[in-house]
């Protein structure tokens, strides 16, 4: 398994009249520790498109608990728990200010070779970074 965590703080612009954080604005977050996931790996997202892959997502899924409101500090608690083939699968799980768990989500992305668009697995670059950091 890979576990990082990246902390964000909500912003006016991302809350509606409520100042409960719009929905469609947790799928952004959940991409901010997907990026912080690979970069703690010791590669950039930027660098792995650059190599020729590209990590569409597939599926997302998501249970709000409790709303996350304007000005809080959340911890998005990123998780990897099984070593990806064609597909990786990300976990995640949103605490507040107060360490209450306030959302569960995951997503599914797929390697695809940018030149020939075809679905690839995983490249041998990436999952070596993957084992050197993988816990069991």
């Amino acid at each position: 398994m890979i576990h990082t965590t990246t902390s964000i703080r909500v912003r006016y612009g991302e809350t509606d009249p409520m100042k409960y954080v719009y929905y469609g604005n947790y799928a952004e977050y959940f991409e901010v520790a997907r990026v912080e996931l690979f970069r703690s790996l010791g590669m950039s997202y930027d660098e792995i498109e650059k190599r020729g892959i590209f990590l569409p997502v597939s599926e997302y899924k998501i249970k709000y608990l409790k709303p996350a409101l304007y000005d809080q500090l959340l911890e998005i608690r990123t998780f990897v728990k099984k070593i990806p083939g064609i597909r990786i699968e990300f976990e995640y799980e949103i605490y507040n200010e107060e360490n209450v768990k306030i959302t569960e989500a995951s997503t599914t992305l797929f390697f695809l070779d940018s030149e020939t668009n075809k679905i690839v697995k995983c490249p041998d670059y990436l999952m070596e970074l993957i084992q050197k950091k993988w816990v069991d």
